[in-house]
């Protein structure tokens, strides 16, 4: 007997960090979070910094066990691609909750996009400001 299972895919939201995007999407369930098929703690080698800040979003909102988070990152390192996920995550609880919450997400920061980039290397200089020392004679 074939029994199908659905999920209902609640929200599917893009976040960007230096040279890291992630996608999440959120469903329905216990509270797992999902990296690229992996489990965070071993995604992010065991590491609280990444841990603690993708999930405070949820921490913030209290609904670290109402939803699952399946998340595909790609590109830069882990510090991008954890603020990629968090923005991600605050767009998706932002455009799912009550509008109480959503002054509480905007209050801690979560929804404003970190545009540095690290800067290009520019020809006649070592790297994108340091030039050789200046010799009068």
């Amino acid at each position: 007997m074939y029994i199908s299972v659905i999920l209902y895919m609640i929200l599917k939201t893009v976040g960007r960090r230096k040279c890291s995007v992630a996608l999440v999407k959120l469903i329905r369930g216990e509270g797992t979070i999902t990296i690229n098929n992996k489990n965070i703690t071993e995604y992010f080698q065991n590491n609280p910094k990444f841990i603690r800040a993708i999930q405070s979003p949820l921490l913030a909102l209290g609904l670290e066990k109402e939803y699952d988070v399946l998340i595909s990152s790609f590109g830069g390192g882990l510090n991008g691609q954890s603020e990629a996920i968090k923005l991600s995550l605050a767009r998706s609880l932002y455009n799912l909750v009550d509008e109480n919450n959503k002054k509480l997400l905007k209050s801690f920061g979560y929804l404003t996009r970190n545009s540095l980039v690290k800067e290009r290397r520019k020809y006649g200089l070592k790297k994108a400001r340091k030039a050789s020392q200046f010799s009068k004679r």
